[in-house]
């Protein structure tokens, strides 16, 4: 596989159609090796407009949605992110291309080992990877700039919107199968937000995830 030629389509094919157009996301998308952050079972897939299998029924996501998701959280060289959910490690690098430093929350062992290394054997120092389970929302001494979960939720637990700064960005995939929304959630003021509905995926769910209140007759 010729890797430039292949991520060069996925910038020009995928990406910049879905209205990616922001410079600095391009710029990380192009500059993150993605191909490193791929199992080596499906190398060949690393730039394909697919969800790719990274076991235990987890996923990295399509490029287009990685790279639309990104584009709307606008994370800068002067903001703290935090990412539930590292997997691969892949998002939490584009993160930290864009970002001053980035907390990753993983709850699997062996996402845990697999991020650390692949971060570390690209040479990303200005990410942490945290061991805990942020399906039911996080506990922090620390505000942040930038939330993402790498994982879809039913519904969005409070302590997320509560973690992040006044004018602070949050993006997440909320729904169930078959209907799911990628959302950006603004803090507009310090208890007021703002969520825009960006666009339809379908995401596999972080672990522990907190039920919504269903009726019973």
């Amino acid at each position: 596989m010729d890797i430039e030629q292949a991520k060069f389509n996925m910038v020009e094919q995928q990406i910049r159609p879905w209205n990616v157009l922001n410079p600095k996301v391009l710029k990380a998308v192009s500059a993150v090796p993605r191909e490193n952050f791929v199992p080596k079972e499906h190398h060949e897939l690393s730039f394909v407009d697919m969800n790719i299998p990274i076991g235990d029924n987890q996923v990295m996501m399509q490029p287009k949605v990685e790279a639309r998701m990104l584009q709307a959280l606008e994370p800068d060289s002067n903001h703290v992110v935090l990412e539930i959910g590292s997997g691969t490690g892949y998002m939490a690098a584009l993160l930290a291309y864009c970002a001053k430093f980035v907390e990753t929350v993983e709850i699997r062992p062996v996402f845990l080992d697999l991020a650390s290394n692949n971060l570390a054997e690209n040479e990303i120092n200005n990410v942490q990877v945290v061991e805990g389970d942020g399906g039911q929302g996080w506990q922090s001494d620390h505000q942040y700039d930038c939330i993402f979960l790498s994982g879809s939720v039913i519904e969005l637990p409070d302590s997320y919107r509560e973690l992040l700064n006044v004018g602070g960005r949050l993006v997440a995939i909320i729904g169930e199968e078959p209907i799911m929304n990628a959302v950006l959630v603004e803090k507009t003021g310090p208890v007021t937000w703002k969520t825009t509905y960006l666009f339809e995926t379908i995401l596999p769910a972080l672990d522990n995830i907190v039920q919504p209140s269903r009726f019973v007759f």
